[in-house]
């Protein structure tokens, strides 16, 4: 990894099966720069065709997660600019990462960081975290996901009231509201995060990918049509190894091991 890759995202693997990236610009509230966006891009990427990793933890430390866009790099950009970025195709890896994203959020999560956590399957938050919308304060909106995503989480009314209004929502709001998955102390954030993806990590990972793919594919299909993902994924599924060590290990009181086969 470059040195101009590690100031901006720090990529670990601090357990067996658990790749974490860290978002490192703190002297800039980790505001999501262009290049912090191509980075963390090309990591998932190479995350995605890892089969040593089957659970990857994104958090951006421990006093704030993303603090949104970086403005310095937005006010003087025309509209072809903005469009011949393509952030969509930065984000694209991310949303497509066929891996379990555990999210660990302390302090701000705010505009394209509420944005970047919402790509994740499950978000652990600190009490004290917050989530936001911003965009309309500074005249323009969400641009990554903020009005689709957002209403796909929480529902229209929370949503329309957090993108037009900018105002911040507590974490016990968003745990209440669904846009959390859990809460706990802000000391506890990365651990709880961790741990939830050592259990991950420790699960059939073919059967974790057709269970992320199914409920994303499934959110925006008809029931009958959900329905029918589900059920031959899980036919897919009896085709594993994995299946028959799973089975046969619960048969014989013992832990399985899983190798993704």
């Amino acid at each position: 990894m470059s040195t101009k890759e590690e100031t901006t995202v720090l990529l670990s693997h601090p357990e067996d099966g658990v790749a974490e990236l860290r978002l490192n610009r703190p002297q800039a509230t980790n505001a999501l720069s262009l290049e912090l966006q191509t980075t963390l891009s090309e990591h998932f990427s190479k995350l995605s065709n890892d089969s040593r990793v089957r659970c990857i933890l994104l958090t951006g430390g421990d006093k704030v997660f993303a603090a949104g866009g970086d403005i310095t790099g937005l006010i003087d950009a025309d509209p072809i600019e903005i469009y011949k970025r393509h952030t969509e195709r930065l984000w694209a890896p991310i949303e497509q990462c066929p891996k379990p994203v555990v999210v660990a959020v302390c302090g701000y999560a705010y505009g394209g960081g509420c944005e970047l956590a919402m790509l994740g399957d499950i978000i652990v938050a600190g009490k004290s975290a917050s989530f936001c919308q911003p965009e309309i304060a500074i005249g323009i909106m969400p641009g990554i996901g903020g009005t689709q995503r957002l209403v796909r989480a929480i529902g229209k009314a929370k949503a329309m009231q957090m993108a037009l209004t900018g105002k911040p929502i507590s974490a016990n709001d968003a745990w209440v509201a669904g846009l959390v998955s859990e809460l706990c102390e802000d000391n506890e954030v990365h651990d709880q995060a961790m741990a939830i993806c050592k259990r991950i990590a420790r699960m059939p990972p073919l059967a974790a990918e057709q269970i992320k793919e199914v409920i994303l594919a499934g959110m925006d299909a008809s029931l009958a049509s959900a329905m029918a993902l589900e059920r031959k994924a899980n036919a897919l599924l009896f085709a594993s190894s994995d299946q028959r060590e799973g089975m046969q290990a619960f048969l014989d009181k013992r832990h399985a091991k899983f190798e993704g086969k």
